[in-house]
């Protein structure tokens, strides 16, 4: 190491260097300049910087850092000047000629190695031209640290990588470090969700990711998400900065950026709050009322309504059992005030559940201006509300659906009539069948039991006056037309699952992965269809439904579980995106256990 650092002295050496390594890793503007004269497309130099590269002993008091520019500049992004290990408060900076001067509220450890990174954070003053980066090294005691680790942080959902994440070392392995202290080392990634924390000890460390909202360098769950690696991290690689991993590449040089090794993956998550209370309730309507939940899967004792009958209550939860939806069954008019009385296990000033009884005042919405004609007499105030859905591409995998705005407390699903007309235009009757919805008790599917033929009309009728609501309404009529899409330049992609040994959830989403198009929810071997779709780019995402609840379940720091395993099918190619071009019928066989192994 001091044969190293030799090497880089004097001043003239590193700005030869760092010269070099700005203009072998930027990108020029290669744009037509203006009329007036040629435009400035080159970042600035350093020509000097203090401490030098390098440098042991570092005074720790009123300790400034200086790097002088080649012209004037401007610090463009103050968060970006990041110094590991962080102190309480980040760093300030003041302009001297066409230097940055960088100095610290607090004093610095003594006997430790620490880094500066400029990387995003200063501009010259003229165009703006960014100065691709650099690190500083210099440690306050006799020697620096030689060790360090790179990875990529990444949404766990999306898999995308993310800009500005906090990585951080601590040599401390209680979890309670993470809320209580700052980091032993720390960096935050680049566009590329790529990391790689430079001049560390060579020891054990717990490694952690955060979005940190409020730059702290601390861990606050209720605002922010965090990442972990489950076991302990020790450094195996030597800092050496020929390495590509060390390396400041302009981030739209995709090869090279690509090109970097990553030891460790974090999948960000957001997790679920650990305390439990209600936080919320509302009367939205003469009988309809909801309360929320802190946290997920609430455990309810009993509820009741004062001077309301048990029987006449209708409540449902959402599937995370964070949020419950409460009807009054009975048509008669509601008082003014429902007292609301909720036994269940809430955490008490201990952090423990036990069991309580919150009671709640629930107020009648107030009404708008009194109806004085029938011009101002809504379609909800007289009839039971529904609406009945069928979308051409997906209607042969989600059938017709049902949804009515209250319970239902009459239902005659045998009065519906299903019919099609042949492209002969000769009219029959079909079958179908009814399913209840599992999660949502106002909502129903109804499905053809006859395959669906291209060039055929499909018709469902609902009758007048066939469903009765809590309310005492009765519904209209209506009736939804659909037929299978007939556009010839639409494709077909089949997925062929294999060695399918757990439950999965099959997403088709679109390019940017920012909207899931189709899904099935699988746990056996099976082809999966995928009609009607427009020539485009889309990828296919698998989870792995660890608790087969059909949703993907996020992941608690405390209990040391991750959230569950997502993966994106990968081509041989190596890509990420199926291209499907016109009229064609596309086959991918995915081995799901290969997949997650």
């Amino acid at each position: 190491m001091k044969r190293f650092i030799k090497t880089l002295f004097p001043i003239i050496p590193i700005t030869i260097v760092v010269a070099s390594m700005v203009f072998s890793h930027s990108c020029a503007n290669t744009q037509t300049p203006p009329s007036g004269g040629p435009k400035d497309t080159i970042p600035p130099v350093i020509k000097e910087i203090y401490p030098t590269l390098g440098q042991t002993n570092v005074p720790t008091h009123k300790t400034q850092l200086k790097i002088t520019f080649n012209e004037y500049v401007q610090v463009k992004d103050p968060k970006s000047l990041f110094l590991s290990p962080p102190l309480e408060k980040a760093p300030k900076f003041k302009m001297k000629g066409k230097s940055v001067i960088v100095y610290f509220e607090s004093d610095l450890d003594s006997n430790k190695t620490y880094t500066m990174d400029l990387t995003n954070a200063i501009g010259d003053n003229n165009e703006g031209n960014m100065f691709p980066g650099y690190t500083l090294v210099f440690s306050t005691g006799d020697r620096i640290d030689s060790m360090m680790v790179t990875g990529i942080v990444q949404d766990c959902n999306s898999l995308k990588p993310l800009k500005g994440a906090t990585v951080m070392l601590y040599k401390d392995h209680a979890d309670s470090a993470l809320f209580l202290k700052r980091p032993d080392a720390a960096v935050k990634t680049d566009e590329w969700g790529f990391f790689s924390i430079r001049n560390i000890q060579d020891t054990v460390y717990r490694m952690y990711a955060i979005i940190d909202e409020n730059n702290n360098n601390k861990y606050e769950p209720e605002s922010e998400k965090v990442a972990f690696i489950d076991s302990l991290v020790k450094p195996v690689t030597v800092v050496n900065d020929s390495l590509p991993e060390l390396q400041k590449y302009d981030m739209k040089d995709t090869l090279n950026c690509l090109a970097r090794k990553t030891e460790y993956e974090l999948n960000v998550f957001k997790e679920k709050p650990s305390k439990q209370m209600i936080v919320n309730r509302e009367r939205v309507g003469e009988r309809t009322a909801y309360i929320t939940f802190m946290a997920p899967y609430a455990q309810i004792d009993s509820i009741w309504i004062k001077n309301v009958p048990s029987d006449k209550l209708i409540t449902q939860f959402n599937i995370m059992k964070d949020s419950l939806e409460i009807w009054v069954n009975d048509p008669k008019p509601q008082p003014d005030t429902l007292f609301l009385n909720v036994k269940y296990m809430k955490t008490d000033t201990l952090g423990l559940l036990n069991s309580a009884v919150d009671e709640f005042k629930l107020l009648k919405p107030k009404k708008g201006p009194a109806k004085t004609s029938g011009k101002d007499i809504k379609k909800e105030d007289t009839t039971a509300v529904f609406t009945l859905e069928a979308k051409p591409e997906n209607v042969e995998q989600y059938g017709f659906v049902m949804e009515f705005k209250y319970p239902l407390v009459e239902e005659a699903f045998d009065s519906l009539t299903f019919r099609y007309i042949n492209p002969r235009q000769q009219e029959s009757i079909g079958k179908y069948k009814v399913e209840k919805d599992s999660l949502n008790l106002r909502k129903f599917t109804i499905r053809p039991t006859e395959k669906l033929q291209p060039g055929y009309e499909y018709f469902l009728k609902v009758p007048h006056r066939k469903f009765k609501d809590i309310n005492g309404f009765y519904n209209d009529s209506t009736e939804v037309k659909v037929s299978l899409p007939n556009d010839d330049k639409l494709s077909t992609l089949s997925l062929v699952m294999s060695n399918v040994d757990n439950k999965y959830i099959v997403d088709l989403l679109t390019e940017k992965r920012d909207k899931v198009l189709r899904s099935y929810i699988i746990e056996d071997d099976g082809t999966l269809m995928f009609p009607y779709l427009k020539a485009g780019k889309y990828s296919i995402r698998i989870t792995e439904d660890i608790n087969k609840n059909g949703i993907v379940d996020t992941g608690i720091l405390l209990e040391h579980k991750q959230p569950e395993k997502v993966r994106f099918y990968k081509l041989q190619d190596g890509t990420f995106l199926i291209d499907i071009p016109e009229m064609m019928e596309i086959e991918q066989n995915i081995d799901a256990a290969e997949m997650f192994k």
